[in-house]
C-alpha cells in the first residue's frame, strides 16, 4: 500500500502518534491512541491499524511490550501530508529579521542566522558558506604591509569579505597595487573569481604591449590570493542536545562529538541541497550520518541576487518538532536570501 493511498483513519492515527512520540519520547500505545486521536475507536481497532501500519513500514514496536513508534517512513509521511502546518509567530519573525537587519555584512549575517537557528528550536543551527572561488567579486584591493607582503581584501557581491596576506616577489609601491586592484575589479567584477583567474591568463595575449608589467602584477596577485578555498560551516548549539533525552547514553554523545569534528559528512548533505528549491529533510535511515545519529537535518537552500549561495538548516534527534523547525527553517532561508540580496543589488 502506497504511502499516499492510506485509508483516512490509518492517517489520523499515524499524525496522532508521531505527535505524540514527538512530545513525550516514548513508544505509544494503542490506548493513548484511542484516546487521543478523536476517532472514537476502541484500543482493539487502533491495535489493528497499527498492524497494518507497520506493515506498510510506518511505524515499528521497539519491545514486544512497548507500544509504537514511526519509521523514517512514517516520519516523512507525516512530513508530506499530515502534519498541520505552523507559520513563524510574528514575534518571532520579528526577532529574526532585527537581528538579521543589525548584522553589517554577510559574514555577521550568516553567524547571526547560525545562532537563530539554535536559539529557536533548541537544537543545532548550521550554516554552509560557499568556497571563496564561487562567490562573484565586487571589488578588490591590495594593501602593502611591509617589504614584500601585501594584504588582499575581497569583497563578494553578496557581501562576503575575504581577507589574505600574500608574499610578491619583489617589492612593490602602494600605487602599483591600487591599480592592479582597480584592473581587477573594473575588469572583472561581476565574474566568479574561478572565472577571473581563467580570463586572466587569456588576457596576457590581448593586451597592448604597455599594460604587461600591469597585468602581471595583476595574475601575480590573483593566484596568490584568489584560491579556491574551501566551504566554511558554522554550527552553533551543540551543547542544547545535551539535554535531550536521547543522549542520555555517552556512548551517543561520542558518537555525536566525532560527528562534529568531522564535518565533511554534514557538508556532503547540505550540498545536496543547492540544486533543490526548498526544504529537504533526511531524517534516520535517509543517509549514513543521520542513520548513525538517530537524526533528522532540515536544511533548505539561501540565496543571492538569484544565485545559490549555500544551505542552512537544523540537526537535531529525529524525535524534533517539524512543524516548528521547518517553519523556521524556510523563514530564515527567505530572510538570509532577502538581506544578502539587498547588498548584492547595491
Amino acid at each position: 500500500m502506497g504511502s499516499f493511498e492510506l485509508p483516512d483513519r490509518s492517517r489520523r492515527l499515524l499524525a496522532t502518534l508521531v505527535r505524540e512520540y514527538i512530545e513525550t519520547g516514548e513508544a505509544v500505545s494503542s490506548q493513548v491512541l484511542a484516546r487521543e486521536s478523536s476517532l472514537g475507536v476502541s484500543s482493539a481497532t487502533v491495535r489493528n491499524v497499527l498492524a497494518q501500519l507497520e506493515e506498510g513500514g510506518f511505524v515499528y514496536q521497539p519491545h514486544t511490550s512497548a507500544g509504537r513508534v514511526p519509521t523514517t517512513a512514517g516520519y516523512h509521511l507525516y512530513i508530506e501530508a499530515l502534519m498541520r502546518q505552523r507559520a513563524v509567530p510574528v514575534k518571532e519573525r520579528r526577532y529574526i529579521d532585527s537581528h538579521i537587519d543589525a548584522a553589517s555584512d554577510a559574514d555577521q549575517r550568516t553567524a547571526a542566522t547560525s545562532q537563530l537557528l539554535s536559539e529557536l528550536t533548541h537544537q543545532v543551527g548550521v550554516v554552509l558558506i560557499p568556497a571563496l572561488a564561487d562567490t562573484v567579486l565586487k571589488t578588490v584591493e591590495f594593501v602593502p604591509v611591509s617589504g614584500r607582503r601585501v594584504l588582499c581584501v575581497v569583497v563578494s557581491s553578496s557581501g562576503f569579505i575575504d581577507s589574505k596576506l600574500v608574499e610578491v616577489e619583489e617589492p612593490v609601491s602602494r600605487e602599483e597595487l591600487v591599480r592592479a586592484g582597480n584592473y581587477l575589479t573594473e575588469t572583472f567584477g561581476g565574474l566568479t573569481l574561478r572565472d577571473i583567474r581563467d580570463r586572466l591568463l587569456v588576457a596576457m595575449d590581448d593586451e597592448r604591449m604597455q599594460m604587461d608589467r600591469l597585468l602581471a602584477l595583476s595574475i601575480a596577485l590573483a593566484k596568490k590570493s584568489l584560491t579556491d578555498g574551501a566551504q566554511e560551516l558554522l554550527m552553533d548549539g551543540t551543547t542544547e542536545l545535551l539535554t535531550q533525552p536521547e543522549l542520555a547514553d555517552l556512548s551517543r554523545v561520542r558518537l555525536l562529538f566525532e560527528a562534529f569534528h568531522d564535518k565533511a559528512r554534514l557538508v556532503r548533505l547540505l550540498n545536496q541541497c543547492l540544486a533543490g528549491g526548498g526544504v529537504r529533510a533526511w531524517i534516520g535511515d535517509d543517509s549514513e550520518l543521520t542513520s548513525e545519529l538517530d537524526f533528522s537535518l532540515v536544511a533548505a537552500p539561501y540565496r543571492a541576487g538569484g544565485r545559490v549561495m549555500g544551505s542552512l538548516g537544523i540537526l537535531g534527534p529525529s524525535r524534533m518538532e517539524y512543524d516548528k523547525v521547518i517553519p523556521v527553517v524556510e523563514y530564515l532561508a527567505d530572510t538570509l536570501s532577502e538581506a544578502l540580496a539587498k547588498t548584492f543589488e547595491g
